[in-house]
């Protein structure tokens, strides 16, 4: 039959196909003789010989120019936020104190009102207050586009910082003592004409902060306890730029502000190892606790 198809071309003939495959490498590439004695600079001298170019590494960070990358002479606030008599020794300190930031901030506002004909220390608190307000709202709705434009890029790490899977409870009730401007500086950066304006707002206010972690539970603060909350806020814009506006920059926390409270948070404690057929609601089991220990100095 095989020979009858081949002389009969109106037969078909199935004649066998070859598919080239290409399998694994076994061979042994044995390493440049050398090469471990070989300096760096004798490595590259042979790949440039060789026609290999090197990418040359850069040790640098990149730097954001929107926004400086902290508080330029920031403002201490007095203990206890209260003026000391001007007759005792640390009440005249503080008086001679505030004469020099004083004589600092208004050399500041004429920088900032040259770049920024609108501002204003009296206006401005008003509308700080709101930034403020509108600042915490994005962040309680996770709005990110909104907060960026409201926070400076410093601040909106600090801001996000571990708040994944948390939920956020913030509301503003009332303001207790109108805010009031009492720290201005303007920094530049890179340049002697890249200006910056910074602005340290005193605000005084009732709020209320509740924090729930990711299985509903409270970890810190009260939806229904109110706390006065005294805050010392940090506005910053980038006067040379003309489509910059002011925004929240940072906090400053007095080193004589009380701690803050500790988070409750949600630990497991492991139960007894239960068999196939047995429920943990038919056992009579207690929660082990720590025993106590007696710590020597």
């Amino acid at each position: 039959q095989r020979t009858e198809t081949l002389l009969d071309p109106a037969r078909r003939c199935l004649l066998p196909s070859l598919v080239p495959s290409r399998g694994k490498k076994r061979y042994f590439v044995p390493p440049a003789v050398g090469l471990k004695s070989r300096t760096q600079g004798q490595q590259e001298a042979g790949a440039r010989a060789a026609g290999l170019v090197m990418q040359q590494q850069y040790m640098e960070r990149a730097i954001n120019i929107a926004c400086t990358a902290g508080v330029f002479d920031p403002y201490i606030p007095p203990e206890g936020d209260a003026r000391l008599s001007t007759l005792s020794r640390e009440g005249l300190k503080q008086r001679t104190e505030q004469l020099k930031q004083s004589a600092a901030s208004q050399l500041a506002v004429r920088k900032i009102k040259e770049h920024d004909p609108d501002f204003n220390t009296k206006d401005f608190p008003a509308r700080a207050q709101q930034i403020f307000i509108e600042a915490h709202d994005s962040l309680t709705n996770f709005n990110k586009e909104k907060l960026h434009s409201l926070v400076t890029e410093r601040c909106y790490p600090e801001m996000v910082r571990g708040n994944r899977y948390k939920t956020l409870r913030w509301s503003f009730l009332e303001s207790l003592e109108p805010p009031r401007v009492v720290h201005m500086r303007c920094p530049d950066m890179v340049s002697k004409g890249n200006l910056y304006g910074q602005v340290t707002l005193r605000m005084h206010s009732r709020q209320t902060l509740a924090i729930y972690d990711r299985f509903g539970r409270l970890m810190l603060g009260s939806e229904s306890d109110p706390r006065d909350v005294l805050e010392y806020l940090v506005f910053e814009r980038h006067l040379v730029s003309p489509y910059s506006r002011w925004r929240l920059h940072a906090k400053i926390v007095p080193a004589w502000a009380p701690p803050k409270e500790p988070i409750v948070k949600t630990v497991m404690i492991p139960g007894p190892q239960l068999k196939p057929w047995e429920e943990f609601d038919n056992l009579n089991y207690e929660v082990p606790r720590p025993k106590q220990v007696q710590w020597h100095k």
